[in-house]
């Protein structure tokens, strides 16, 4: 799959880079493309036992610079299967402290505060965790550059704070074109793999190379999960500010279509 993905760019990427500059660009890549955008997203989760279960979700994502913060603003809103309908999840990522989430459940009417000890928790019982969602801060590493390869560079990051992590460090496989990571192995405190994430689609999309497929394995469950990012656009103008507790319980339905 490395292959596969590393050929679908031309890479050029001949000079000397620093590590810093590689992971920067790596988290611009992944995460901050254009000042905002939507897609439409089809989780597949898989068990040990090859049973599956389909979630849907929008996601409307929002960058904020401004004198008092920098960061993100991330909306997601569950549309299937029914019992998860309304199932709203809200985060403003900061880069100075850590992120704010909420998870609005309307079964009961509750929104729930998600503390940020469980920023590491399974995103909705998936093999993502709320942490891959919204991205994790390059300053929160220490990271090395380990081996360059035809198309991509190899960095190594490790936690700067370990008590906040399961994971002693991971690897990443960063295409030098694009700057995408196409492959991440999470490392426990032995040095055993116990995760990987791999990017098994990658689009061109309004000039953004863009993954519209994704996988995350659990290597310890022998679990997977799957994400199809579908009719993603970026640079929305959103003409009222959505990221808030109330549009939680009540959904902006003029950008979720």
């Amino acid at each position: 799959m490395l292959a596969s993905i590393g050929g679908m760019f031309s890479s050029s990427a001949n000079e000397a880079i620093q590590v810093q500059e590689i992971v920067a660009k790596a988290s611009h890549a992944s995460y901050y493309q254009g000042k905002s955008g939507r897609a439409k997203v089809q989780m597949t989760i898989e068990d040990k036992q090859k049973n599956q279960r389909i979630k849907k979700f929008t996601i409307l994502r929002e960058d904020i610079k401004n004198d008092v913060d920098e960061g993100q603003k991330f909306y997601i809103y569950f549309t299937y299967p029914s019992d998860e309908r309304g199932t709203s999840f809200l985060v403003w990522k900061h880069l100075s402290k850590a992120d704010d989430r909420w998870l609005y459940l309307p079964g009961l009417d509750l929104v729930k505060p998600i503390a940020a000890s469980d920023e590491r928790s399974s995103f909705v019982g998936s093999d993502f965790l709320y942490e891959d969602v919204s991205g994790r801060i390059p300053s929160e590493d220490q990271h090395e550059l380990v081996k360059t390869t035809d198309n991509f560079y190899v960095v190594q990051s490790t936690p700067i704070d370990a008590s906040k992590v399961e994971f002693s460090s991971y690897k990443s496989w960063i295409h030098k074109q694009s700057f995408l990571p196409v492959k991440s192995e999470f490392y426990d405190k032995n040095g055993k793999a116990y995760r990987v994430y791999e990017a098994t689609k990658v689009e061109t999309i309004a000039s953004y190379p863009t993954v519209v497929e994704s996988k995350m394995t659990n290597l310890v469950q022998g679990s997977h999960t799957l994400l199809k990012y579908m009719d993603v656009k970026y640079d929305i103008e959103f003409k009222e500010n959505i990221f808030t507790e109330k549009y939680v319980r009540t959904p902006p339905r003029a950008y979720l279509k």
